[in-house]
């Protein structure tokens, strides 16, 4: 069904979207594969499609996205592994960084799930990625990123390597000697270059004998010989030996690289389609975002109502946002006004945010707005203000009007523009309602635009048929492209005239010749008008009204949820000392009633117990119960009480931290902002004790305010002697686990890697560090390390 819908992308510039998302993707292959996303008109598809983009915005918002980086097309390198040629290392190493990402998105998707955060769909597709770590670390361990065989690929090639460079050095030693010495004056520049892989010296043409050797090539002049010295004759051969060796033993290499590749050829294709897959998603994601986009609800019966719908097409600053709505009271829109009003951007809008909602996009609507599913989606747009396609004529017009009537049923959406224009006015207005007819017939979805006052008329006469119109500003002479559902256009010539200049004499004699229906149509319509003002007023009234009334029953609810977590945190702690207080006094009265019955038992019955001993246990006892009564002004209670009246300038303890501060200002809601030293932190009220104020304080102590908003969650250490830099994290963890953070970001770069190295030696020393590693690629990679804390 999607060519339907084809017809219809350029008149509703839908391909323009589709570009700009495809901006969004990291990858050519990404790019290919968003380009190919074509509206559907299934359910079930389009539902699951928008549930995807909603995880990908909710991933970019709480993670700043899937670690997603550039990648290659590898499909060539996998197919020539299938023909068994040997790849080489640039190859390798695209392949390499693919699994690399692969199982980035694996470990970032683990994470996100222990955070519990709630994905719809991504969760069940990141389930049937596959992780290939063996074949990984092979292909690295032989290459480096840029493709590079490294030294230590094999004790083979690391030994000709070496041999290479001390060959080199001798050869360049013996010319060097050439070149500075005392023979120099033979060269015509005091330099060594190579020529056939070989080492050589420019030699004038008159000494081309004093050094003996091979001529490997002369200068256009004739004037330069290029020779290779008789004394490093047998250095440059055996150099050449070695880089041929060098070569051999990386093909071969590379080809046992390459056959490991093999068993696991169509298992990594078929991931590669996969991370292109979320390359897609995560492009919605980031297109909705560029477009301040929200998610749309769905109606299978065809209930449009885009909430201050714009074109996403056109900048936000320049766009006046409608309301756009259609399906549910009525199926037919005619909306009529003046030219450049807006009409034709409005019907544009409908258009392409039903075909971007039904490909699965965001849409740059209100929250709670809703779309429909449409069979096919037709235009029929000749937009002078379009700079791709010219003013059509008439024939033109009805020619592709008669092949949209061909093409819809009960669940296609049509947009005509200046329907029945191009003719004579009587006739082409008489056109217009036959076709609407026909249409309705069909049980089409409809919204026009046109002059014709006749189709303001059949606007009011037709079931399911509504008036709309552009507002125009008489004040200023100009549109306010606002959308009026419900009112018809009507002609501000009059208006327009008077405010001109023009004579009321003629303007009175204009009015006269006019019909008595049509004055009474404009009447009608600027009253409409005039009580639609006064709706949008009183709404506006009822929204803030409604808003503030909101705002203060959230207030309430928090106030209270907050006094119910208290109250219930010092249930609990009363309860538990005074269970304490209860356990000590029972143990205390058992080791009393035991040792009386073993003073009974042991001194018979003659000689029992004396008056004065029970009198003593007795008192021993009631000592007990005072103390248990006690417990009514217990210093929990005393201190819950006192806590309870905190104001600026209080000593307090923060229970969270352990740490003593002062109060230096109060917050929203339950907030106090707690001076600790040198740190200022933001903390609810549950968590801080009053201290005792000193009796006799010997001095004033001032508390100054700070504009610091506390600790970075990062550091920077790039460019710094390794012991300084591990002194500032040193410092900055300190500050960081005072700050309660779970982990931080150091950021030390590449470079030698002797920053890096201390860095991760200090680390593991560190008793507060649970573990560390390297930062994902799309946040720096091996440049810095994500440490988290025990």
């Amino acid at each position: 069904m999607t060519e339907k819908f084809q017809a219809s992308y350029k008149k509703l510039e839908f391909e323009k979207v589709i570009r700009q998302l495809a901006d969004h993707t990291v990858s050519p292959l990404g790019r290919l594969e968003a380009q190919r996303i074509v509206p559907s008109t299934v359910e079930k598809e389009i539902t699951e499609r928008l549930e995807e983009t909603a995880d990908a915005v909710m991933l970019l918002r709480l993670k700043g996205g899937m670690p997603l980086a550039a990648y290659e097309d590898i499909r060539p390198h996998l197919n020539r592994v299938r023909m068994q040629g040997t790849l080489n290392g640039q190859e390798l190493a695209q392949i390499g960084r693919i699994l690399r990402t692969i199982r980035e998105i694996r470990t970032f998707f683990s994470k996100v799930k222990e955070e519990a955060v709630p994905l719809i769909r991504l969760y069940d597709k990141v389930n049937g990625l596959e992780t290939f770590t063996k074949l990984e670390k092979s292909i690295f361990s032989v290459v480096d990123e840029g493709g590079y065989v490294l030294d230590d690929a094999s004790t083979k090639l690391k030994g000709l390597r070496q041999g290479i460079r001390q060959t080199e050095s001798r050869t360049r030693q013996k010319l060097e000697n050439i070149v500075r010495g005392p023979q120099s004056r033979y060269l015509t520049d005091a330099l060594i270059t190579m020529r056939n892989d070989r080492y050589v010296i420019p030699v004038k043409q008159e000494n081309r004998n004093t050094f003996g050797g091979v001529v490997h090539d002369q200068s256009s002049t004739g004037q330069t010989l290029f020779i290779e010295p008789q004394s490093v004759l047998d250095l440059n051969n055996k150099l050449r030996q070695y880089q041929v060796e060098e070569k051999n033993e990386i093909n071969r290499i590379l080809q046992e690289v390459t056959l490991e590749i093999e068993p696991y050829r169509e298992a990594v294709s078929e991931q590669l389609n996969r991370l292109v897959e979320l390359d897609v998603i995560q492009a919605k994601g980031r297109y909705a975002q560029s477009i301040k986009a929200t998610h749309p609800q769905v109606s299978s019966e065809n209930k449009v109502s885009l909430i201050q719908a714009r074109h996403p097409l056109l900048e936000e600053s320049q766009v006046v946002s409608n309301d756009i709505v259609l399906g549910e009271d009525f199926k037919t829109v005619i909306v009529t006004g003046p030219n450049t009003g807006g009409k034709t951007v409005v019907l544009k809008t409908l258009g392409l945010l039903q075909l971007m909602g039904q490909s699965g996009l965001f849409l740059p609507v209100e929250e709670n707005s809703t779309m429909g599913i449409f069979s096919s989606v037709l235009a029929d747009i000749g937009d002078e203000q379009s700079i791709e396609q010219s003013l059509s004529t008439f024939s033109s017009h009805l020619t592709n009007i008669v092949s949209i009537l061909k093409q819809i049923d009960d669940r296609s959406l049509v947009l005509l523009d200046e329907l029945g224009a191009g003719t004579d006015p009587q006739e082409g207005a008489a056109l217009a309602i036959a076709l609407l007819d026909a249409i309705a017939q069909k049980g089409s979805y409809v919204m026009i635009t046109s002059h014709y006052p006749e189709l303001k008329a059949y606007g009011y006469n037709r079931p399911e048929t509504i008036n709309a119109s552009m507002e125009f500003d008489v004040d200023t002479l100009s549109p306010t492209y606002r959308l009026l559902i419900g009112i018809p256009g009507r002609s501000n010539a009059f208006d327009i005239a008077s405010r001109l200049g023009l004579k009321k004499i003629v303007i009175d004699s204009a009015r006269q010749l006019m019909s008595g229906e049509s004055q009474s149509v404009d009447q009608m319509i600027q009253d409409l008008e005039s009580r639609r003002n006064e709706a949008e007023q009183e709404a506006v009234k009822a929204k803030h009204d409604l808003e503030e009334a909101q705002k203060i029953h959230r207030e309430l609810k928090q106030a209270y949820a907050d006094y119910q977590k208290e109250k219930d945190r010092l249930q609990k702690q009363a309860e538990q000392k005074a269970n304490d207080y209860v356990e000590k006094a029972k143990a205390e009265a058992d080791a009393i009633i035991k040792e009386l019955r073993e003073r009974q038992m042991n001194s018979g019955r003659q000689n029992s117990l004396k008056e004065h001993e029970f009198i003593e246990a007795q008192t021993r006892l009631s000592r007990l119960k005072r103390e248990e009564q006690g417990l009514e002004q217990n210093k929990v209670l005393r201190k819950q009480k006192e806590k309870k009246a905190l104001k600026v300038g209080d000593a307090v303890s923060v229970q969270s931290f352990g740490q003593k501060g002062t109060l230096i200002e109060k917050a929203d809601g339950n907030q106090w902002v707690v001076q600790m030293g040198m740190l200022k932190m933001k903390l609810p009220e549950s968590d801080l004790l009053k201290e005792k104020q000193e009796k006799e304080p010997q001095q004033r102590v001032s508390v100054k305010r700070t504009s610091s908003s506390g600790v970075s969650t990062q550091i920077d250490v790039r460019g710094e002697r390794v012991e300084e830099a591990i002194k500032r994290v040193d410092q900055y963890i300190d500050q960081a686990l005072l700050a309660n953070y779970p982990t931080v970001t150091i950021i030390h770069g590449m470079g030698t890697g002797a920053v890096r190295k201390g860095v991760h030696q200090y680390l593991k020393k560190n008793a507060q560090v649970n573990q560390f590693e390297d930062a994902p690629a799309n946040q720096g990679g091996s440049g810095a390390t994500i440490v988290t804390f025990k």
